[in-house]
């Protein structure tokens, strides 16, 4: 995406009239990518946790002061302590997982060298119980945000699949959005986005979009694990 565009996200909810109060990013990479940038930019109350000092760093540079963010440099998983990571290009991710964007789409084989260790944290310890819009994108550890969440934000953003892969926790991250009132609003390549129900009408066109992103996802997914097999490839 062009550093000028608005993000998908931002342009969806600014056109249903939304305007949150305090946004949350987990796992934000670098900073211009972040989907919450155009929010941050407009002074609202922000949230950031990212894992990788050199992110981090990159981060505390091109916000500086100017915003009101809390960072927080920590991993969020299912407890507390120490946690190693496993680096691969855009993808950093547990090495715990059996199941991640790299491991399953790049085919990536976990290496010493691309190990790191950091705190970890609970999520419950970094929740206020404020955020109104929150996006996870954790490689494969976007349930454990969920799990352990205070809030209960009207909307939520969440890495659940891309290309061949789907995320090892899809049916919890479903059955939590059930029982907690969420409903699927959309998809893009990578996130579902849910709203808590009632915060919008979700239209004909809004279902006709969500039914069709749909097929083309499977589709792609299809063709991709065709092409595997006939290259006699593994997954």
């Amino acid at each position: 995406m062009n550093a000028a565009e608005k993000k998908l996200i931002y342009r969806r909810l600014s056109q249903k009239g939304f305007q949150p109060s305090h946004v949350a990013e987990v796992g934000v990479y670098l900073p211009e990518t972040s989907n919450i940038l155009d929010y941050i930019k407009q002074g609202i109350r922000t949230t950031l946790v990212e894992a990788d000092p050199r992110h981090v760093a990159a981060i505390r540079e091109y916000f500086g002061n100017k915003y009101p963010i809390t960072l927080h440099p920590v991993a969020v998983f299912d407890s507390e302590g120490a946690i190693e990571l496993m680096n691969r290009a855009a993808s950093t991710f547990a090495s715990v997982l059996e199941s991640s964007p790299a491991l399953v789409n790049d085919a990536y084989k976990k290496q010493d060298a691309d190990k790191f260790t950091v705190p970890a944290k609970r999520f419950d310890s970094l929740d206020d119980g404020t955020i109104d819009l929150l996006s996870i994108d954790i490689e494969g550890c976007e349930w454990y945000v969920l799990k352990h969440m205070i809030s209960r934000p009207a909307v939520i953003s969440v890495e659940t699949h891309g290309k061949r892969y789907i995320n090892p926790f899809i049916n919890e991250i479903t059955q939590w959005m059930e029982d907690n009132g969420y409903e699927l609003w959309y998809k893009d390549s990578s996130d579902s986005v849910y709203i808590r129900c009632g915060l919008f009408a979700i239209t004909a066109a809004d279902r006709r979009n969500l039914l069709f992103n749909e097929w083309l996802l499977a589709w792609k997914r299809f063709k991709a694990n065709v092409k595997d097999a006939l290259l006699g490839r593994n997954q």
